[in-house]
């Protein structure tokens, strides 16, 4: 089966991302693999202060991830995996797409502020020629229904 991958973060555009990967997946019968990255910044503390920060983070996007997995169940008839990594964002999603061949595209969401499209679309961007895998970015400003209709 093949399967979409999408990244699970706290940006805006991060919906707009789920969105199109669990329509894509349900009117095509694919899958929907949902990864999130935990940078190792996040644990520079004492051992027992980092592990319970770790304990806390992968909490958080348990319960973010089971919002996005109920809706694509419910609505999309698409059941998401969650994986969680902690590292640089890049080097784990290429290592979750070169572990699993049935990933076929990698899903992004374009932030929409002038800063520009965000760090992980520009990384991910600049290398997609190396990458095994066609990159999909949607817009954040897109609308649900825009997003429905080019699915």
């Amino acid at each position: 089966m093949r399967k979409f991958l999408v990244v699970l973060d706290d940006s805006r555009e991060c919906l707009n991302a789920m969105r199109y990967a669990a329509f894509r997946a349900s009117h095509t019968g694919a899958g929907v693999v949902i990864v999130s990255i935990i940078p190792p910044e996040e644990f520079q503390h004492f051992m027992g202060v980092a592990d319970l920060m770790r304990a806390e983070a992968r909490e958080r996007i348990e319960a973010h991830f089971e919002v996005f997995a109920k809706w694509m169940r419910d609505r999309q008839n698409v059941n998401p995996t969650l994986i969680i990594r902690e590292g640089d964002p890049v080097q784990e999603i290429l290592a979750v797409v070169n572990e699993d061949p049935e990933i076929g595209i990698l899903v992004l969401g374009a932030g929409t502020d002038k800063s520009g499209p965000g760090p992980l679309v520009t990384q991910m961007s600049r290398g997609s020629g190396a990458l095994p895998i066609p990159v999909t970015i949607v817009p954040g400003e897109m609308s649900k229904e825009r997003l429905e209709a080019i699915t």
